[in-house]
């Protein structure tokens, strides 16, 4: 899932092991729960200053990649 980015990082001892924002405590869930929540890209780098936009690209990115792996259950 969107391994070629160099954005996203995977570390096992790190926020239990889910994607993060360049090695940082901030996961693509956190970036994306804000979005989600209707916080603004332009709220979102004011209260996290060391992120950029194309963080929160990269997020919105591997969101798209994971959801084209779901899986459809189809119903009985």
């Amino acid at each position: 899932m969107n391994l070629q980015n160099p954005i996203i990082t995977l570390e096992p001892g790190k926020r239990g092991g889910k994607p993060c924002i360049r090695g940082m405590r901030i996961t693509v869930y956190d970036v994306l729960s804000y979005l989600a929540s209707g916080t603004t890209t332009e709220q979102i780098l004011e209260d996290f200053p060391d992120l950029t936009a194309e963080d929160i690209q990269a997020c919105l990115s591997y969101a798209a990649d994971a959801e084209k792996h779901t899986r459809l259950l189809q119903s009985a």
